[in-house]
């Protein structure tokens, strides 16, 4: 364990169990009511619960301030070519004293991880390129608005893996 470390810690709130990487960065956090923390780190958002867990800023579909931190997790549905096709799971909500720092920072973190965003209309479709932290390389990911089938996703993203195959 490096000097720095031993001395002032890995930045993580006290009582934060989650276990971070070895290269993992602790840039912000804050306590959740009831219990727990939220932890912004360089590769993902640790959410509070019995067991913390991380959920790396690629799957990071959606946040928002509604009096609360409004999070919306995607999943990998399947995919499609070269693209990752995405399903949203259900909003998780997490009540905050001081969003301030955290927000910032998650907002941060999920535009940096996006190298290029592209628009279908109809249906309904953002394709994304995205950085995946702590690694090499970028995916490509596909997601449908809300009230999109995923038969419709598929579609679109078909023609777009064609134009990207050339």
């Amino acid at each position: 364990m490096g000097l720095f470390k031993r001395l002032f810690g890995n930045g993580a709130p006290d009582g934060f169990t989650g276990a971070l990487e070895k290269d993992e960065t602790v840039i912000a956090s804050a306590p959740v009511q009831g219990g727990g923390h939220l932890v912004v780190t360089s590769l993902g958002l640790w959410l509070p619960g019995e067991e913390p867990r991380r959920i790396g800023w690629h799957l990071v579909s959606k946040v928002k301030w509604e009096g609360a931190l409004r999070v919306v997790e995607a999943t990998e549905a399947s995919v499609e070519g070269p693209v990752v096709l995405l399903e949203d799971l259900p909003a998780q909500r997490f009540d905050l004293d001081d969003p301030g720092r955290v927000l910032r920072a998650i907002s941060q973190r999920v535009e940096g991880s996006i190298r290029h965003r592209e628009r279908v209309e109809s249906p309904g479709v953002w394709i994304l390129q995205r950085k995946i932290p702590g690694q090499d390389g970028v995916v490509w990911q596909a997601r449908g608005d809300a009230g999109v089938a995923l038969a419709d996703v598929r579609e679109a993203v078909s023609a777009f893996a064609a134009k990207l195959a050339g």
